[in-house]
Formats: structure tokens, C-alpha cells, sequence
């Protein structure tokens, strides 16, 4: 069972998100202060760190750099009630794999962490293959499959997932997508980019994989998962 890592000082914010980790399917581990989570992430066999920034002992951002330095492995998610974009960006910089601002939704943390989980999972054969368990994307021949089952998507929707899978696990804005999938450097206002990736997304749930789960007022999180009897 996977071990995620809670530094929260906060007893009720703690227990809401060992609650989200259990629906994962992981352990949760809760620590109190910023001192013994440093400690437990380096000495610790985890996956996630939740870290809270506002600690005993000090900022848990400023930590980050420690717990790298000591050779803790595990990817960081910011849990804070810091949640300007100043702040979301310096988290970021200062080595954050994710950042959350409190208050937050269930739903997204739960997504956020699966992100989290599922990042450096993607296998890349032969510079083809793209591969995330079940769903498969074959560069060259441009298909996507889910459970081996060819999913049918339009050429600007195989730019999409194409985009997503090298960017898994990661907060991908609107911008972005403008950016690299439709090469527009502005934003042209319209709703072009929800209407491809819903359009995108509807065809693989009906296939069976919730890849794309959206990152409330940020964009979207590329995250596979096989939803067990077929679309949810």
C-alpha cells in the first residue's frame, strides 16, 4: 500500500485529507510539525508529501529544500491558505510538485493526489508508444486505444492528449493548450479549449478512462485511470 505523508497542524484539516487518501486506495501518516515531517520524509518510504506551509517550527516551503537535500523521494503537494498566485508561484519555484490553496474541495485534492500518484508512471517504447496502463497513444500512427479498443479522435484531439501525456500528473492552463496545441499566443476569447477537451474527454470515459479530471479556476490535470465496469 502506498504511504502518503500528512504535515498538518491542524487536526480536522488533517483528518478531511486522510480521508481523501484512504479513497485512494493509500496509508495515510499524519505529523504535526514541520521538524518531524522533514524527518519522516527523509527517512520515510513515501509517495506524496501534503505539506502545510504556516507550521511549529517554521514554513513548510522553506523546508522542501531540506527534505530534497536529506534524499526524500516522494513528490510535494502545498496545502496552504496562502493561496494568491504569488504565493501558488514561490511555492512552485521553491521546488513544490503541486500547490492547493485551502479551503478546498474533496473532489480536487483526491484529483490532485492521483495526478501526484500516477506522474512518472508513463512508459515511452520506441519512441512510439505512450503508455499509461490501459491507455495507449501510438505517436506514429497517431491512434489512441483504451483497453486495446481504438478510441476515435479528430486530429486536434490527438494534439490534446498528445500535449497531456507528455505533461502528466501536471496543472495544465487554458493558456497552455492556446499556446502549444492551437499556436495562438493570445487568448482569442472563446470557448474553443473546454469545447476539444470535453469533447475529448467524453470519449474516453465512454471507453473507460477518466484521464482528464479539471483543476478548479486552473485548467486541467492529465491523471489516467481504468474506471472499473467501463465509463463512470
Amino acid at each position: 500500500m502506498d504511504r502518503i505523508l500528512i504535515v498538518e497542524d491542524d487536526s480536522e484539516t488533517a483528518a478531511a485529507v486522510a480521508t481523501e487518501v484512504r479513497a485512494l486506495g493509500c496509508e495515510p501518516v499524519w505529523l504535526a510539525t514541520l521538524e518531524e515531517g522533514v524527518a519522516a520524509a527523509i527517512s520515510g518510504d513515501f509517495r506524496v508529501v501534503v505539506l502545510d506551509r504556516m507550521l511549529p517550527g517554521g514554513d513548510g516551503v522553506e523546508a522542501m529544500a531540506r527534505m530534497k537535500a536529506g534524499g526524500a523521494r516522494a513528490l510535494i503537494l502545498v496545502l496552504s491558505a496562502l493561496g494568491r498566485a504569488a504565493n501558488r508561484v514561490e511555492g512552485l519555484e521553491k521546488g513544490a510538485d503541486d500547490y492547493l490553496p485551502k479551503p478546498f474541495e474533496p473532489e480536487e485534492l483526491r484529483a490532485r493526489l492521483r495526478a501526484l500518484l500516477r506522474r512518472g508512471t508513463m512508459e515511452v517504447l520506441d519512441n512510439d508508444l505512450l503508455a499509461f496502463g490501459d491507455l495507449e497513444i501510438r505517436m506514429k500512427a497517431r491512434t489512441v486505444h483504451v483497453k486495446r479498443a481504438h478510441v476515435a479522435v479528430s486530429p486536434k484531439e490527438f494534439e490534446l492528449i498528445t500535449y497531456f501525456a507528455r505533461h502528466s500528473g501536471q496543472v495544465v492552463t487554458r493558456m497552455q493548450l492556446l499556446e502549444n496545441v492551437w499556436n495562438l499566443h493570445f487568448d482569442p476569447g472563446t470557448n474553443v479549449v473546454d469545447v476539444h477537451v470535453g469533447r475529448l474527454r467524453r470519449k474516453l470515459e465512454e471507453a473507460g478512462s477518466a484521464a482528464i479530471q479539471t483543476a478548479r479556476g486552473e485548467g486541467y490535470v492529465f491523471a489516467p485511470q481504468i474506471a472499473s465496469g467501463g465509463a463512470t
